[in-house]
């Protein structure tokens, strides 16, 4: 029986240390943190909330030793992505305060396509890691070199790709602001 076996065996199944205590607690911050940020008619206080959301799925890499990712989630998603979305709030004149606009009416739906796809995606990450177990030897998964090797060998495209949309938004936000500029005139 391997090291790794004999540890699991030892500690029990469901176990728990305080790395992981801490874990679920920043976990359910993060959930709380998506739902506000999905329930609230209030623009800017949603791009705020989902700043913290965000930031929370920062510390959990943190927690499962992917600095390099937690980084990356900071300096991509927290400071550029929501900054580029409060930056085309304020160049569209989005409403800052309640936005009745903000509600389609279809949160049952929304609710029950949400619903279905966490349940979907819950299966998936069951069934696909049931019986994996990280070996400790060798790299750690979530170090610079392995996840950089993994990034820039498999997902350079997607990478690219989102940064062409996000500069299309921006250009297509202040598109918009200038044409409602050229209607006031």
């Amino acid at each position: 029986m391997s090291a790794l076996a004999a540890e699991h065996v030892s500690r029990g199944f469901l176990s728990t240390s305080g790395v992981e205590i801490v874990f679920l607690l920043v976990g359910l911050v993060t959930l709380g943190a998506a739902v506000v940020t999905v329930t609230t008619r209030q623009l800017v206080h949603a791009a705020l909330w989902l700043v913290v959301a965000l930031g929370g799925l920062a510390v959990e890499y943190l927690l499962l030793t992917a600095e390099f990712i937690a980084w990356v989630q900071v300096l991509i998603y927290v400071g550029s992505v929501v900054v580029l979305l409060l930056f085309g709030l304020m160049l569209t004149r989005a409403p800052i305060g309640r936005s009745p606009d903000a509600d389609s009416g279809n949160r049952w739906v929304a609710l029950g396509v949400a619903g279905a796809a966490a349940a979907a995606l819950v299966w998936v990450v069951v069934d696909a890691f049931r019986t994996t177990w990280i070996g400790l030897d060798g790299a750690p998964q979530g170090s610079t070199k392995v996840s950089g090797e993994i990034l820039f060998r498999h997902w350079v495209l997607p990478f690219e790709a989102l940064s062409v949309l996000l500069l299309a938004a921006l250009v297509g936000a202040i598109v918009l602001s200038r044409r409602k500029k050229e209607e006031e005139r």
